[in-house]
């Protein structure tokens, strides 16, 4: 299967993540289209990392795409808490991965969460 490629957007991504984490969840409406956004910077963090041997290099990095390969295939969760908690979970582990990119130098100019 062949994905369309698109631009890393930090400010999309930092967008999306804030969103999740606020202190009102996301209304119940825009929470499915949320969740997809997230599943695709998990992906293109994921795919980032391991462009650039993360996977190899870092035990942090690896956990952390193994946690972000999880959270992608995981369905949601019905009712409107559990939705919520798998999106959180989904942008922490969003906001884990950019840190630990900015960390070992993968990734540059981001102002994470």
């Amino acid at each position: 299967m062949m994905r369309v490629w698109e631009p890393f957007d930090a400010d999309a991504l930092l967008d999306d993540v804030g969103t999740a984490l606020d202190d009102v969840p996301p209304a119940e409406k825009h929470q499915r289209e949320l969740a997809e956004r997230l599943r695709g910077h998990l992906a293109q963090l994921v795919d980032i990392a391991i462009s650039g041997d993360a996977d190899i290099k870092d035990t942090a990095a690896l956990t952390l795409i193994e946690k972000a390969r999880d959270l992608r295939s995981e369905v949601r969760p019905g009712g409107p808490c559990r939705a919520v908690v798998h999106l959180r979970r989904m942008a922490w582990t969003v906001n884990e991965l950019l840190e630990r990119l900015l960390t070992t130098g993968q990734l540059t100019n981001v102002n994470a969460v």
